[in-house]
């Protein structure tokens, strides 16, 4: 019975050495490239070092790695692990022969119908055919979560201001590179937890942890300047081996044909498996279906004579034939299938048509497990019986033959044992006895342990939905952050707005005082000038009213609170050169001097009728011309007192000098 799947289309590696011991002296390998083009095979031979042939993998990338024993390639489980991490992202490393507990790889490619010689170029070969027709273990020590690390790529040195900033720096790149980091795994959908340790400026480093293989993650290992990016799958406890399909089982098969085909597949225990019906699907396509799933020993139908549709099915399998006395009624069919779920009628009948076919052979299924030793493949063994019509004898001969057909035949003639030889005979028996009791309650051991890894599945599947989520409300508390953070941002920028259009109806208002001869400008608007408020003669309340609506050459300046003017505030005043400063308070010497010597009018705005219009202000012409006016006389006044001082100062000075003659 062939168990072939479907052939890669990609490059097959099969290895084994040639000479030497990975152990020992540097080993050689018995390389072969296998590939296949539509229906034409490519076979590549080669003998390669250790070396070349890692240099080879990781060059040309094949999709499978196939070996009969994974040791031959590490020396042991840390070489192992190590050779398996510096794999490609889509190579695998495939054994052959099983997981744990590997067959001979005669066996196997026995099985199979693969060639076969015990040469290194012939067991490499027939190891690269094995994996490429879906045979074999998957190795793996790694698992699908993958751990990304942004950090520093420099160290941030000793202290200092220099050091500070160059340390800020550091961490700020750091930040920015972690958050596009988060962004690309959000683009690609990707579940990952972020742990962050923050720092001076920015990250210290940032951990993703990220539900996915590096070769789906959109990041790869990268050192640029002051940031440093390392991709890291997350190890196993030990080695894990996966089966190239998902089940190859023997198993019994129901068919259900017609317009809808439906197919039924059932242990030989009476477990159901799997159920499906198709509408589409041809002959070719149910025969794929039941390949990927197990290897039929018996195919049922619910209905005699079995139809040429199912017929022609299980000649390609050479599967045991089954089908019914008489036609199965609808209400037994519902009642044996009661206990199973399905989707349809037909998936219905094929289910009931696989159930009662193992029904009929359970009792042959338990004579032949009952005469099989410890360790003998039962599924194997049940199929050569039943589908094959060999007797459970000629078969356990056949696969001890396998075992021990390797090994030269003795020509020797037989001679009479002695006493302590049959002495020993008997006790070899006792202990095959004795071992036989010992695997048996292995078994049993094994059993239990693989109810507890069943209750540790269910678990780890509890622990996972915890996990999402978890995550889940993560996310949504991020998201909850983000919408409050852009409502803040919001209600500034509204306030923002608010203020800006205040300050436009301020502006809009000085502009229609600048422009009262502006078509919508009121009458009574004429004889008006607009008036520039400064709350106090200070630096930052000049600067602060420039900012608001601006100080221009030739404006009325009106300051409410002129005290603590000095030297600096006049000048920084009258470098706008204003038209007129209007005060409130006294103002000091030193300030009234220099606005004088600047030619800027001055006076008090008590003499000025004005109107306040928000922050700004509007006068009478008339009567900021008449403070303009009395400033100047104020200054012709000044101008006189300054003279006569002049001229006495020097009538003291020449009265003086002449008194000391």
């Amino acid at each position: 019975m062939s168990t072939r799947t479907r052939a890669l289309d990609a490059v097959v590696f099969g290895v084994d050495v040639q000479s030497g011991d990975i152990r020992g002296d540097a080993p050689s390998y018995a390389l072969v490239r296998y590939a296949t083009d539509g229906d034409e095979e490519r076979l590549e031979r080669d003998v390669v070092s250790h070396r070349k042939l890692r240099r080879l993998i990781a060059d040309e990338q094949p999709a499978i790695v196939a070996t009969d024993n994974m040791y031959e390639l590490a020396a042991d489980k840390d070489q192992l692990i190590h050779f398996l991490g510096s794999l490609p992202a889509d190579t695998k490393l495939v054994q052959v022969t099983g997981d744990e507990r590997p067959e001979s790889l005669s066996r196997v490619a026995k099985r199979h119908g693969i060639p076969y010689a015990k040469e290194p170029m012939r067991e490499a070969e027939a190891a690269a055919r094995l994996a490429a027709h879906n045979v074999g273990y998957e190795v793996s020590a790694f698992t699908d979560t993958t751990e990304v690390k942004v950090s520093r790529g420099r160290s941030t040195g000793k202290g200092g201001w220099s050091a500070d900033r160059y340390t800020r720096r550091i961490h700020g790149s750091v930040k920015r590179r972690a958050r596009k980091v988060e962004s690309a795994l959000e683009d690609a959908g990707l579940e990952y937890d972020r742990e962050v340790r923050e720092a001076y400026g920015g990250f210290a480093n940032a951990v993703f942890t990220v539900e996915g293989r590096p070769q789906d993650i959109p990041v790869s290992n990268e050192r640029s300047g002051d940031v440093r990016i390392e991709i890291e799958r997350e190890r196993r406890d030990g080695i894990e081996f996966k089966p190239l399909v998902k089940r190859r089982d023997h198993v019994v098969v129901g068919i259900d044909p017609g317009t809808t085909t439906a197919v039924a597949i059932v242990s030989l225990e009476g477990d159901v498996l799997d159920v499906w019906s198709s509408r589409t699907n041809t002959t070719a396509d149910v025969i794929e279906w039941i390949v990927e799933r197990g290897r039929p020993v018996v195919i049922a139908a619910d209905v005699t004579p079995m139809p040429e549709t199912v017929e022609k099915i299980r000649r390609s399998f050479d599967a045991a034939r089954w089908t019914p006395e008489r036609d199965i009624p609808i209400d037994e069919k519902q009642h044996r299938t009661r206990e199973h779920p399905y989707d349809d009628d037909h998936q219905r009948d094929a289910l009931a048509a696989a159930l009662y076919a193992v029904d009929d052979h359970a009792d042959q299924f338990e004579r032949i497990a009952s005469k099989l030793p410890p360790g003998v493949d039962r599924g194997e063994v049940i199929a050569r019986v039943v589908a094959g019509g060999e007797t459970v004898e000629t078969v356990l001969a056949d696969l001890e033959g396998d075992d021990d057909g390797e090994a030269e035949e003795s020509t020797h003639e037989p001679r009479e044992l002695t006493q302590e030889e049959r002495r020993i005979k008997d006790l070899e028996r006792q202990v095959e006895r004795l071992e036989e009791h010992v695997e048996t309650l292995e078994g049993r051991i094994e059993e239990r342990d693989e109810t507890i890894e069943d209750l540790e599945a269910e678990l780890a599947v509890e622990k996972r939905g915890e996990r999402r989520q978890i995550r889940k409300e993560r996310e949504v508390k991020r998201l909850e952050r983000k919408a409050d953070r852009l409502e803040d941002e919001r209600d500034e920028a509204r306030d923002t707005v608010a203020d800006l259009e205040r300050k436009v109806e301020r502006m809009k208002a000085l502009w229609k005082l600048d422009h009262s001869n502006f078509a919508d400008v009121s009458e009574k608007q004429a004889g008006l000038v607009p008036v520039k408020v400064v709350e106090k003669f200070t630096k930052g309340a000049i600067r602060a009213a420039n900012e608001d609506y601006g100080i221009a050459e030739g404006d009325v300046v009106w300051v409410k609170d002129a005290s603590g003017a000095g030297r600096s505030t006049a000048k920084l005043l009258a470098d706008f050169e204003p038209r007129v400063i209007l005060k409130d308070g006294g103002l000091s010497d030193i300030a009234t001097a220099i606005l004088f010597e600047r030619e800027i009018p001055m006076g008090p705005a008590a003499d000025v009728a004005m109107q306040e219009v928000d922050e700004l202000a509007v006068a009478r012409e008339s009567d900021v011309e008449d403070v303009i006016d009395d400033w100047r006389e104020r200054a012709l006044e000044r101008e006189r007192d300054q003279k006569v001082q002049l001229v006495d100062q020097l009538i003291s000075e020449h009265r003086a000098g002449d008194n000391e003659v």
